[in-house]
């Protein structure tokens, strides 16, 4: 009968004695026996437990032991181990180090898209339910993991897709609206419906499909980001309708300005209406894209409105909100990414330019800014600044 690496009276003296008289080496050999590990185990070295949690080969019952080490490292080790027996994995997910329930989260969510479709039905449920309770781990961290790593998987219960997509952190949501094939349009018309957060319509208008309802619904918002997204978005729907609804407001918002010149199909009546509005630069490109088939009166509107537009600009100079037409890294390329770019931005209600904008003027990354303006510390703010 084998000896249990733990008596139930918690008494293993007589085991460790035993253990004690077995070859033993600091480094474990390629080929790796039972003994051995057992062995190493009891000699409680630091590096080899460690070495023990992350190999393939350790005995399913060693590392279900190791998941409850005193070490973080040995621990996080197990987490990563997809050898990890799932009682093991189960242990984990409360476990009270950030990292191990951070790597856990990472490989849980890439283990289960891939569960082959003859997986044991109880073994996929158990593995559901350890990405479930990861998904409303308290760390934020964690959750984006579980976010980021299924959102393009249509093999995850889709509960827990839906539960993300409504999580009060962007860096949560926004990897599942964005991508998710769960989501379906009633999802999405819900989601943009109930304002259960803020900035939940920019990552949708961005998906590789938007339909025409959809699209509706994220204009009706007026959120300016998610507007001007859905512009960008050469595959998105826009009713012609929508797209006069969107122009009636667009004067004011330079946001808007480029991705309505460049929208594919564009009528000629909404070239006929940006015209009056927007700078010569893009009026230009207005006038040289091929896929419009503008007649004679509209052509010679247009090279009006550019003349004029440039006395206008030689005038008074180039706004600075002009750069706004454009992504932060495009205004950061074409050398429009300063002062007043990135205050005209904050003025606009543009977080995602602003963030971006200090990111690549401060040389850090965005998700470090993102993380500043989140703490909504003056303080950190004004470091950064």
């Amino acid at each position: 009968m084998k000896l249990a690496l733990r008596d139930t009276d918690g008494n293993d003296a007589m085991l460790k004695k035993l253990l004690s008289r077995l070859p033993f080496s600091r480094k474990l050999p390629q080929n790796l026996e039972y003994e051995t590990a057992r062995a190493a185990l009891e000699k409680n070295h630091l590096a080899q437990r460690t070495e023990l949690a992350g190999r393939a080969d350790s005995p399913p019952e060693m590392l279900y032991y190791l998941a409850g080490d005193e070490s973080p490292k040995v621990r996080r080790k197990v987490a990563i181990n997809p050898r990890t027996p799932i009682h093991a994995d189960e242990l984990l997910t409360g476990d009270r180090d950030d990292e191990v329930r951070c790597e856990l989260a990472r490989k849980i969510a890439r283990l289960i898209p891939g569960l082959p479709d003859d997986a044991q039905v109880k073994l996929r449920e158990r593995m559901e339910t350890i990405l479930e309770k990861l998904a409303a781990d308290h760390l934020p961290r964690v959750r984006q993991i579980v976010a980021e790593e299924i959102r393009h998987s249509d093999n995850v219960p889709k509960r827990i897709a839906l539960r993300l997509a409504k999580d009060l952190e962007a860096v949560v949501r926004a990897p599942i609206l964005e991508y998710s094939p769960l989501l379906s349009d009633d999802d999405l018309l819900q989601i943009i419906a109930s304002g259960i957060v803020d900035g939940a319509t920019a990552p949708i208008a961005r998906r590789r499909e938007v339909s025409e309802p959809v699209s509706d619904a994220i204009v009706a918002t007026l959120d300016v980001s998610a507007v001007a997204a859905l512009l960008a978005n050469r595959n998105a729907q826009i009713r012609e309708e929508t797209l006069d609804t969107i122009i009636e407001q667009a004067e004011d918002i330079h946001q808007w300005h480029r991705p309505i010149v460049m929208r594919p199909e564009l009528p000629l009546r909404a070239v006929r209406r940006v015209a009056g509005f927007v700078a010569s630069s893009l009026l230009t490109i207005l006038l040289e894209r091929k896929d419009i088939d503008l007649d004679a009166e509209t052509s010679d509107m247009l090279r009006k409105a550019i003349r004029e537009r440039i006395n206008v600009e030689d005038s008074f100079g180039q706004p600075d909100e002009l750069a706004l037409g454009l992504n932060a890294r495009q205004a950061h390329e074409q050398g429009q990414l300063n002062d007043a770019s990135i205050s005209a931005a904050a003025t606009a209600h543009r977080s995602d330019y602003v963030i971006e904008g200090l990111g690549l003027r401060a040389g850090i990354p965005e998700r470090i800014v993102r993380r500043i303006i989140d703490a909504r510390s003056g303080k950190a703010i004004t470091a950064l600044v």
